[in-house]
């Protein structure tokens, strides 16, 4: 009984102290593209943004707590090409250029940076200075500046092995080019997010397919209006 009053209160401490939240929906789990929405408590800020998501749609994630789900329904794992759903912390900024002003923790990425993917590594699911010891990871300064500018989703933060890693919000390739797992949109559209986001205001990354959007209006009512949560 008070392990389950704790965990109760513990949702309500997470859900009334994210202040921003990042929204993406999409249709379905098999879907590459959903749409994306910005609020910060009851409104929103921007108006609603078409994003790339998984090449292969959408698996469940490693977030913050775990949603309502099927047995039948996927798993997010390393190199599926799905994207994570949950509630996920935005935790940090990171681009190409040296300056910034904004108020989030902000990574330039230097060509020696990587994210490593290695499941079997000390170091998976992290971000650090290539020591040339990695057996496989991504730079995280890429030639097709796909990394130009982003944002660290906080998926996976126990590191479990192949559950995924190195998800991030980020420039998209091309308008039709979905991801290895990322959800990914213009420079301008993700140029407009990361100079909203606070980390004052806790901002966190909700991710689902349309088939759980009941569940997110009755943990987060302040998003109650959205039309991407409309049945």
């Amino acid at each position: 009984m008070i392990k389950s009053f704790l965990i109760i209160t513990s949702f309500q401490i997470l859900l009334f102290s994210s202040q921003q939240v990042v929204l993406v929906v999409s249709n379905d789990f098999n879907s590459s593209k959903a749409r994306l929405e910005c609020y910060e408590d009851n409104k929103k800020v921007f108006p609603t943004i078409d994003v790339n998501i998984g090449k292969n749609g959408l698996g469940w994630g490693l977030g913050e707590f775990e949603l309502t789900k099927k047995t039948t329904d996927p798993s997010k794992y390393e190199g599926d090409k799905k994207a994570p759903i949950g509630i996920f912390k935005l935790t940090d900024i990171f681009g190409y250029s040296y300056l910034n002003n904004y108020k989030m923790p902000y990574l330039h990425t230097s060509k020696n940076l990587i994210c490593v993917d290695d499941s079997n590594s000390p170091f998976y699911n992290q971000i650090i200075e290539s020591n040339g010891d990695e057996k496989s990871f991504e730079h995280m300064r890429r030639d097709d500046n796909q990394y130009e500018l982003g944002i660290i989703v906080s998926h996976n933060k126990n590191a479990i092995k192949r559950r995924g890693s190195c998800i991030f919000l980020h420039v998209y390739k091309s308008k039709d080019s979905s991801t290895a797992g990322c959800t990914a949109m213009s420079y301008n559209d993700i140029q407009k997010i990361v100079s909203w986001l606070d980390k004052e205001k806790n901002p966190i990354l909700i991710q689902i397919p349309k088939s759980s959007s009941s569940e997110i209006i009755k943990l987060f009512p302040n998003l109650k209006n959205s039309e991407l949560l409309e049945q």
